[in-house]
């Protein structure tokens, strides 16, 4: 890893590959989406939840960054404490459960979630 990518904060590259693959899957089978996938099968799971979304990805890259590509052994305590934040902003409640409230708790997670990354590690 480049010293700049890891004194710049969390990189953004996971978002943007998996957004590349899923283009060219698109490209491939124009039937292909990752929306609407729930047992409602009429909801994004993304368009609108930029508020919740930006800072969910932005805490996992930071996991990775901190924990996982330092391996970090999974029976430290800061590791647990940072994943069971990060698990917990990456529930799908911030998104069936609308907007407002819930996409703040799913933010907020996702802030603390990045907060005890940057200080524990």
């Amino acid at each position: 890893m480049q010293a700049s990518a890891a004194s710049s904060g969390p990189r953004a590259y996971p978002t943007r590959a998996s957004a590349g693959v899923v283009e060219r899957l698109r490209l491939q089978d124009s039937r292909f989406h990752v929306e609407g996938g729930s047992w409602t099968n009429d909801l994004s799971w993304v368009r609108g939840y930029d508020q919740v979304l930006i800072p969910m990805e932005q805490a996992s890259a930071l996991f990775y960054d901190r924990v996982l590509a330092h391996g970090v052994p999974s029976d430290d305590p800061r590791y647990r404490k940072a994943l069971f934040h990060l698990l917990a902003a990456e529930t799908s409640c911030y998104r069936y459960w609308g907007e407002g409230i819930w996409t703040d708790y799913g933010a907020e997670l996702s802030r603390r979630t990045a907060d005890i990354l940057a200080h524990a590690f």
